[in-house]
């Protein structure tokens, strides 16, 4: 099969289109053929070597396709069964994995982390992680939904425990977490404040239900929230910025309020004021993706309709590196998205 390599750590010249033996199933496993994989920052990180994956290496976390074939020890799917692939892989026999919380076992990992991705044409995963999509949802939009839907309900839903009615303030817009955050606070009747860095990621944004928008090259974000929110504060912030938004983040909180983080995009280092946050009694917690049940609670809404994925630009797998080029440079709203 065709597959997409890095043998070596930098930029996206080590991205290599090549030849490379097909998988093979096992007895518990489905062989998937990938239509569509969706790319997130998280490979341009571990393409960079942050993480340190064994090489060589298959990026590519969001997939959908066809299943080939299934192994020996699998019900319920049949070849040529249209699914999506929750990128989690987990041990599935912890205390964590048993109670529901996949995303705290030891074990936990995201398909093309530490194990190969879907930057080719055919992927063997356990069929756990096999989910089929209905017919009115084509493979780009449903590669576009796993990782970053998931990601966003267990920020605001897991464990920002949002209400209706609340005011959240969402950075990064056209980010796919962004674009994820906004619909799902808008399903809680939430107010939703957002932030993006141009007139156009800002329009669509209030096209998907943002109430007020702010334009962060050219607004204090902090001042802004004050202004909109009548110097009251924000309940919830969504940030996954990091240092280059942290203190804005923070100080845009009411009260009380609650700052949910799942990145540091722009930096790990953030510095907080301790007085600020034992006076405003707020609440600091850490977000990283989410459970197989609210993978499949969040799936509920997408196939009915609720919440609805977002496609930037399509590329051809073998031109990976224009699509890392493009990625790197910022300026899309949504995802891009690896026709195999």
């Amino acid at each position: 099969m065709k597959a997409v390599r890095i043998h070596a750590f930098g930029g996206p010249e080590v991205l290599q289109y090549e030849e490379i033996a097909n998988p093979k199933p096992r007895k518990d496993q489905v062989l998937v053929r990938i239509r569509a994989c969706a790319l997130n920052h998280l490979d341009l990180w571990v393409r960079k070597g942050i993480g340190k994956v064994p090489l060589p290496h298959i990026l590519g976390s969001d997939i959908a396709g066809e299943i080939v074939e299934t192994g020996e020890y699998v019900t319920g799917f049949h070849s040529g069964q249209r699914v999506l692939l929750a990128p989690m892989l987990f041990c599935n026999r912890c205390v964590y994995c048993t109670s529901g919380r996949q995303n705290q076992c030891i074990e936990f990992t995201v398909l093309g982390n530490r194990v190969d991705g879907g930057n080719c044409e055919l992927i063997a995963i356990p069929a756990v992680n096999v989910i089929p999509i209905p017919d009115n949802l084509d493979f780009n939009r449903a590669a576009s939904v796993p990782l970053v839907f998931t990601t966003a309900w267990h920020m605001l839903v897991g464990r920002a425990g949002i209400r209706q009615g609340q005011t959240v303030l969402v950075l990064g817009a056209g980010s796919g977490v962004g674009i994820a955050a906004i619909q799902v606070a808008k399903l809680f009747h939430a107010r939703v404040i957002t932030t993006a860095g141009n007139e156009n990621k800002l329009d669509k944004a209030k096209q998907l239900g943002a109430d007020y928008l702010i334009d962060h090259y050219k607004q204090k974000i902090s001042d802004e929230v004050r202004r909109i929110t009548n110097k009251e504060g924000v309940d919830i912030v969504v940030e996954h910025v990091g240092v280059a938004t942290w203190d804005e983040s923070v100080k845009s909180l009411k009260p009380g309020g609650t700052l949910v983080t799942c990145g540091a995009t722009t930096g790990y280092n953030a510095a907080l004021d301790l007085r600020f946050l034992f006076s405003r009694q707020l609440s600091i917690l850490g977000s990283f993706m989410g459970t197989m049940g609210e993978m499949n609670e969040v799936l509920g809404h997408i196939f009915a309709g609720h919440l609805k994925p977002v496609v930037d630009r399509t590329f051809s797998l073998h031109d990976i590196r224009a699509a890392h080029e493009y990625m790197e440079a910022s300026q899309m709203f949504g995802r891009i998205v690896l026709e195999a």
